[in-house]
């Protein structure tokens, strides 16, 4: 590649970034003519062209990426240190090419018109509007406890393995579709991550691959929370990128389930969250709620938090931190508080729609 031409791709990043800022600040522009017009067909082309592979092109394609730009630097050490213009040069016209992908591939969704917008709900809500919902949530949670185990000491073990929960999950968005036609999924293209040791010590659920339109869940995540994880990740495919807002959608899907193992598996994850929201305001409040809980429910917590914490090591609040900063460079200002904004949606969409 000649000279001029790396040069003009490595200086076009400044322009594609003030472009991408100047789009993101018409939300309905993005929702009308990338969000539902060209990113669909993006999407269902690679999902038909990956989605068959029972192995993740993805992971491999990072793979490669991350071996040969180590080896590069290896090898060419020497030459870097007296060459460091041309090196800084090649660096900027990857970063060029990966920018411009990311986002005429996938990213540009991230500056689409909220769901909120389109279910007309707030995106705040009271303590006692959230306490409401609690109390709902934890009727219902420990009822399907109950209903599952017979026994309330018990915790939840869901049966199916990953594929059976990928088919069912597949089934929700389809049993979703009648009430919410615009989160219609076609063309399945879901997988286990072949990183998904390396993903756990990231402490990552799982990951939309915006370059393959690839479903990556960590495969070593306990069952009780690999249906909603992977609702997750299928609602990245349909076009949403703010993790609220999939949070949001990965917990509708798995509820309109009919199977009861899903259903609580929402239901728990719901609650999870809202009482995590709750001790942020009022601690007492918290503990009061959370005694409310059948033992089988507080055991499918703890198993959560015990998978987490055998692998937790010093890098991962570095990963963590990255996230964080990629997510309020798209839009998400508060990061990977962000997740947890899914709260607010989940209290107002109840207030209409009651369990």
């Amino acid at each position: 590649m000649k000279n001029g031409l790396k040069n003009g791709i490595a200086i076009s990043l400044i322009p594609q970034i003030i472009v991408v800022k100047i789009l993101g600040a018409y939300p309905e522009f993005i929702e009308t003519y990338y969000s539902q017009g060209l990113y669909p067909w993006i999407s269902s082309f690679f999902r038909l062209l990956f989605g068959w592979l029972p192995f993740s092109i993805g992971d491999i394609l990072y793979f490669l990426l991350i071996f040969f730009a180590v080896r590069y630097l290896i090898v060419q050490r020497k030459s870097i240190k007296t060459q460091w213009k041309p090196f800084l040069r090649d660096v900027m016209m990857v970063l060029s090419t990966a920018y411009l992908s990311f986002h005429m591939l996938w990213g540009l969704n991230y500056y689409r018109r909220p769901i909120s917008e389109k279910l007309g709900l707030k995106e705040s809500h009271t303590q006692n509007e959230l306490v409401g919902l609690i109390e709902e949530l934890t009727e219902r949670t420990n009822t399907l406890q109950l209903a599952i185990t017979r026994d309330s000491t018990l915790a939840v073990a869901i049966p199916y393995t990953q594929q059976e929960i990928f088919e069912k999950t597949i089934q929700g968005y389809q049993e979703l579709e009648n009430s919410l036609p615009f989160l219609a999924y076609k063309r399945p293209s879901i997988k286990t991550s072949l990183f998904s040791t390396a993903l756990t010590y990231m402490g990552y659920g799982g990951y939309l691959n915006p370059f393959t339109n690839e479903a990556q869940v960590n495969g070593r995540l306990p069952n009780f929370r690999f249906p909603v994880v992977t609702a997750h990740e299928m609602g990245h495919q349909v076009g949403y990128s703010a993790e609220n807002e999939t949070n949001f959608i990965g917990y509708l899907v798995t509820a309109s389930s009919d199977d009861p193992y899903f259903q609580y598996s929402a239901s728990a994850y719901a609650l999870g969250y809202c009482l995590s929201d709750l001790r942020r305001w009022d601690k007492a409040a918290f503990e009061a709620q959370y005694k409310k809980l059948n033992a089988g429910v507080k055991g499918n917590f703890q198993e959560v938090v015990d998978f987490w914490k055998q692998f937790e090591n010093p890098l991962e609040p570095v990963f963590k931190s990255i996230f964080d900063s990629f997510l309020k460079a798209n839009s998400q200002a508060e990061g990977i508080q962000s997740y947890n904004a899914v709260v607010s949606l989940l209290v107002n969409y109840h207030s209409k729609n009651p369990l």
